[in-house]
């Protein structure tokens, strides 16, 4: 996928190149480690600067820190630079598009925000739709500020 055409990360979800982004998230399918479950997710995202990040999930024969594919998203987000996510698809391994667990959308909203366009089988959403009322940074500034 050379070069990436997000016009404005804050604008209408008609400025992200949703099927470039869709596409980047089946490609990451084939990366998956799913030999348990069989259940293989890509995802993929672009940062606020443009960048295109995937991931993958990777099982583990102890089920509970298996990594969901919108965590090894985020690292690849964290070791290339950092930056804010502003576009994200996933998907299964039909190339369907699927809804991130809520442990995966607490995640997402850490690294997006509010206005992080989601892909949803229902169609685009901001982070606010897809994980109403969140918690987040704000919440824990508030109570330690209150406590000073």
């Amino acid at each position: 996928m050379g070069s990436v055409d997000l016009v404005d990360p804050a604008g209408p979800a008609g400025d992200v190149d949703w099927a470039g982004l869709r596409a980047a998230a089946r490609d990451a399918v084939d990366k998956a480690y799913a030999p348990y479950s069989g259940f293989r997710v890509g995802a993929a995202a672009f940062a606020d600067d443009g960048r295109l990040l995937t991931g993958a999930n990777v099982e583990n024969a102890a089920y509970g820190v298996t990594l969901c594919a919108e965590c090894s998203l985020v690292s690849a987000l964290v070791m290339s630079g950092g930056g804010r996510l502003a576009a994200f698809s996933c998907v299964n391994s039909l190339g369907e598009t699927i809804m991130p667990c809520g442990r995966c959308r607490q995640l997402l909203w850490e690294h997006g925000g509010p206005g992080l366009l989601v892909d949803t089988p229902q169609g685009v959403q901001s982070m606010t739709e897809v994980l109403p009322q969140a918690f987040g940074p704000g919440d824990l500034d508030h109570v330690r500020e209150a406590n000073q």
